[in-house]
Parts: structure tokens; C-alpha cells; sequence
């Protein structure tokens, strides 16, 4: 499960001073000096019991005149410090069940009941309310190629937690797996958020835990996206560069993705079958296995 960090600090930090404070050593999670480092302001920041909600306040007020928080996330995510070398901060709104929005979208877009890994560490306080449960498992990473209905018997079951105030851990990339549980009432949390140049090529995973398979990849880059758009849009380039990537490019989930685009321009089932055979052959076992499991979806339609 997540490293439980027991660092008891009084001090109180603004958000100015944390960021200030991490962004002048940087933020590893794989150095402990570093670690704790950015733990130490996160406790500091976390002790302001005011300073989440004058932001909050703050903004409201003037989302009429500008719209200023540059949030990638949605709603249940506020983006507190944009990314800053290898970092960024964020607070995250964990709803109880009984209030209306989880009953109106339904706890999977709250990230409930969605059993998942991460790409990335990053650091996390229980900050307000009694905070979310989880269902806490660890794999081994290296183990699975990452294609659907992969067994991934490293997946095991180590506890079910809260994240009570003033909890503070690190989730590990690659090997913490929770399965998120509403909070009993509204909680929130604040994150340290760990960034590198690699994390948008490394994959996380979605896990069926009764089957203890790989449900999918929820990790999905831009390049995916323009990628597929391109081929769409059909020119010569575009569709050389998609059968050069999905023949040779190092990571195989854009492999997969380039050949998604290829198979989409196809009408013919019997075209698209054997587009998904040559696939099974480009030697790459996570594209291998994805085309065979399309040709079974083609034999059964």
C-alpha cells in the first residue's frame, strides 16, 4: 500500500511559500532527502485550515470576469500550483455518496470503485473530512505487457484505509493499486504531483480484481489522439507515419494506436481482419495480444 510518511511538523506554510519551497530543491520521490523534504511543506501547507478555502472563495467571485484556474482535471480537481520543474499541486474534493452530484454521475466519475494504478508518485494529506477509503492491492509492473484480460498474478491485497486529516503518504508509481470508496462525508486531500519527461509514455492500468487481469490502459496521450485524427483526415503523410509507427516505434501502446487508426479507415470486416493479423506479427507481444482479441470481436459480429 502507499508509504505512510509520520513527519509531525507545527509550522504553518502559505501555497506561495510551498512552492517556493520545493521548486528550489525539486521534488523526488526516489531520493528520501527530496521526499521529505516536499513532505515537510506539504504538512505545513496542509496545517493552514484557511487557506484552501479563501482560494476557493477568491475565485468564485471573479470566475465571471475570468476564468483563472487553468485546471486539466474537471471539477473534482483544483490545479493550486501549474507544473514547476518536476511537480505540481493540486487539491482534490472526494464526495460522500449521499450528495447529489455522486447520485446524478454516478461514482465512477469520481474515481470510485475504478481499481487503477499510477504513472507517476506523487504525495498526498488527508485535509478536510474524514476522507476517502480505499481497497489497497500491489503488483509488480515489470511482469505485464499491459493488453486486456492479461492475468497479473503479482496483484495482491494488502489493506482497506482511510485517508484520515492529517494523513500524510506517498503513492509509489507502478506498484500502490487502490480501489477508491466514497468518503462518509465530504473530504478533500492536497497532492504533491511528481512530473517527468517519460511519464506520458509510461502506462497505467485499470485492474479487474475479481479476475486479477488488466481491465485497460487509462493512460491515453495527445499523440494518440492526433495520431488517429490524422490517419482520419487520410493524407499521404499521415498514413505513412502511421504504418511506420505502428511497425517501429518504441512504445507500444502508440504502436497499438497507430494501428487503431489504420484498421478505423478499413470498411471491410475481411480488410480489417487482415490488417489485425499482420498486426499479430509486428512483434510486439501488448499489440499482439489487442489484435487478437479485435479478430475475435470481428468473428463474433
Amino acid at each position: 500500500m502507499p508509504r505512510v510518511i509520520e513527519l509531525e511538523d507545527a509550522q504553518t506554510a502559505t501555497l506561495a511559500e510551498t512552492v517556493e519551497a520545493i521548486a528550489g530543491s525539486g521534488f523526488d520521490p526516489h531520493d528520501d532527502a527530496s521526499l521529505s523534504h516536499a513532505a515537510l511543506w506539504l504538512r505545513r501547507l496542509g496545517n493552514d485550515r484557511d487557506f484552501l478555502g479563501d482560494i476557493l472563495i477568491r475565485e468564485l467571485a471573479q470566475r465571471h470576469r475570468d476564468d483563472v484556474l487553468d485546471n486539466a482535471y474537471g471539477p473534482q480537481v483544483v490545479m493550486l500550483a501549474p507544473p514547476c520543474g518536476q511537480f505540481f499541486i493540486r487539491a482534490n474534493l472526494w464526495p460522500s455518496p449521499d450528495e447529489h452530484m455522486v447520485r446524478a454521475s454516478g461514482g465512477p466519475s469520481f474515481a470510485y470503485g475504478l481499481p487503477h494504478d499510477h504513472n507517476f508518485s506523487f504525495l498526498t494529506l488527508g485535509y478536510f473530512g474524514p476522507g476517502y477509503w480505499s481497497d489497497y492491492y500491489e503488483f509488480d509492473y515489470a511482469e505485464v505487457a499491459g493488453f486486456r484480460g492479461e492475468s497479473v498474478p503479482s496483484l495482491r491485497f494488502v489493506e482497506r484505509a482511510r485517508l484520515e486529516p492529517g494523513k500524510l503518504m506517498l503513492y509509489r508509481a507502478h506498484v500502490d493499486v487502490h480501489a477508491q470508496l466514497p468518503a462518509d462525508a465530504l473530504s478533500v486531500s492536497l497532492n504533491v504531483m511528481h512530473t517527468s519527461g517519460a511519464q506520458g509514455w509510461l502506462d497505467q492500468y485499470r485492474f479487474d480484481l475479481e479476475r486479477r487481469e488488466i481491465g485497460a490502459i487509462i493512460s491515453p496521450g495527445p499523440s494518440e489522439v492526433f495520431l488517429k485524427l490524422a490517419v482520419g483526415l487520410g493524407s499521404d503523410e499521415a498514413l505513412d507515419l502511421a504504418h511506420r509507427f505502428a511497425r517501429r516505434h518504441p512504445s507500444d501502446r502508440l504502436r497499438l494506436a497507430a494501428w487503431d487508426a489504420l484498421a478505423g479507415r478499413e470498411e471491410a470486416p475481411e480488410a480489417r481482419d487482415a490488417l489485425w493479423r499482420e498486426a499479430e506479427g509486428a512483434g510486439s507481444l501488448l499489440v499482439a495480444k489487442e489484435a487478437q482479441g479485435r479478430r475475435a470481436e470481428l468473428a463474433g459480429a
